[in-house]
C-alpha cells in the first residue's frame, strides 16, 4: 500500500475512535443547534440575572468594532428555539448578534416564572441594548434590535423610546394587547370573552393576596386534543413547541394566569410613529394570522418604512422553515447593513 494512502488509512481509523469524532453534532433545538459558535453571557436587568446568547461573525477580528442586534423571543419561547437561529444566522452575515431569555423564562431569574409581563419584557430588551453598548467588539452608535411574534411586538414599542436603537425590526409581529382584547384570525375574542378572562384574573388575584401561590396553567393544549377543526395558528403551534421540531426544556409550555391581565391594557404599536427618523422593517408571512398586527404597525409607522410579505408562509414557517426563513434573514441583513 503506498505511504500516503496508508498514512489517510490510520488517521481515518483514529479519528473514527476518537471522542470529538463520535459525537454526533446537534441536529435539533433541544440539542443546541441554534446556539452552535454562540458564548453564554450574564447581564443585568436591575436586580434580575438575564441570561444570553452572544454570536460573533463568521471572521470576526478582536481589533474591530462591529453593528450588532438584539433579537428577542415570542412569548413561552426561549433563547435556544427561534430566536437563536435568528441570531446564529445575523451573526454569519457579519453582525455581533443577542438572542437572550426573558425575565422569568429560560436561565433569567425573575418571580414568578413564566410571567408575561409587558412591561418586563421591554425592560429586558432595553438591558440587552445596554449590554451590547457596553461590549469591546461592539460600536455602541449602531444597535439594532429585531423581535419575533410577541417579542417584535415588544421589541417594536421598546425602539419608540430607545434613541440608542437605531433600526428595529418585526419578524410575525404579534401584538399581545390586541390578540387579548379582540382575538386573531380564526380565534376571535368577544366583549363577553373579555369580562369573563378578566373576572378569572381579578379572583386568582383576590386568592393570591390571601395567600395562595401563584397559579400556572399550560400555555398550549396537549397535541392529541387538537383536531383538523381546531385553529390552524394552535396547531401550527404545538407542532413548534410540543414536538422535537422546536421544543426545548427550559420552554416548558405555560404561564401564569394572570399575565393576560396585565396584556388587556398593552398597546404597543400605538406610537409607532416615535421611532421615525429611525428605519422600520417589518415582515410577514401571507399566510399568518398575525398578517394584520404588521399591516397595523406599518400603517402607524413613519418613514422610513417597509412591509415585508413572504409568499406562501404561515406564522410559524417564519420560526424555523429553511424556504421561509432565508428570504427573511437576508432582508433583516440587507435592512441592517444599510441601517447601522
Amino acid at each position: 500500500m503506498p505511504l500516503i494512502r496508508s498514512s489517510m488509512l490510520t488517521a481515518a481509523i483514529l479519528a473514527s475512535l476518537s471522542p470529538v469524532a463520535q459525537a454526533q453534532a446537534p441536529t435539533t433545538v433541544a440539542q443546541g443547534v441554534n446556539v452552535i459558535g454562540a458564548e453564554k453571557v450574564v447581564f443585568r436587568n436591575g436586580a434580575v440575572n438575564m441570561a444570553g446568547n452572544l454570536y460573533l461573525p463568521d471572521d470576526y477580528d478582536s481589533a474591530k468594532r462591529y453593528p450588532a442586534i438584539v433579537v428577542a423571543h415570542p412569548w413561552g419561547g426561549v433563547k435556544e428555539q427561534t430566536a437563536g437561529l435568528y441570531a446564529q444566522q445575523l451573526a454569519h452575515k457579519g453582525f455581533v448578534t443577542l438572542a437572550f431569555d426573558a425575565s422569568h423564562y429560560g436561565e433569567s431569574g425573575g418571580e414568578p416564572r413564566d410571567l408575561e409581563s409587558p412591561a418586563d419584557r421591554v425592560a429586558d430588551i432595553r438591558s440587552a441594548v445596554g449590554y451590547l453598548a457596553s461590549l469591546k467588539q461592539v460600536d455602541p452608535n449602531r444597535i439594532g434590535a429585531v423581535g419575533i411574534c410577541a417579542g417584535g411586538g415588544y421589541t417594536l414599542n421598546e425602539a419608540q423610546t430607545d434613541l440608542r436603537v437605531k433600526a428595529v425590526a418585526g419578524v410575525v409581529t404579534y401584538d399581545i394587547g390586541d390578540a387579548t382584547r379582540t382575538g386573531i384570525q380564526g380565534m376571535p375574542v368577544t366583549a363577553a370573552d373579555r369580562q369573563t378572562l378578566l373576572k378569572t384574573v381579578d379572583a386568582q388575584l383576590n386568592k393570591e393576596a390571601a395567600g395562595a401561590p401563584v397559579l400556572v396553567q399550560p400555555l398550549l393544549p396537549p397535541r392529541d386534543t387538537l383536531t383538523a377543526a381546531s385553529p390552524s395558528f394552535l396547531r401550527e403551534a404545538t407542532d413548534y413547541y410540543l414536538t422535537p421540531r422546536g421544543a426545548h426544556p427550559n420552554a416548558h409550555n405555560r404561564f401564569v394566569v394572570t399575565s393576560p391581565g396585565l396584556h388587556m391594557g398593552y398597546y404597543p404599536l400605538e406610537h409607532m410613529e416615535l421611532i421615525a427618523p429611525r428605519p422600520v422593517l417589518l415582515i410577514a408571512g401571507e399566510r399568518a394570522e398575525t398578517l394584520t398586527f404588521s399591516q397595523a404597525a406599518f400603517a402607524k409607522a413613519q418613514q422610513p418604512k417597509e412591509l415585508y410579505v413572504i409568499p406562501g408562509a404561515s406564522h410559524f414557517d417564519l420560526y424555523d422553515k429553511t424556504q421561509y426563513v432565508t428570504p427573511a434573514v437576508a432582508k433583516l441583513a440587507g435592512f441592517f447593513a444599510q441601517a447601522l
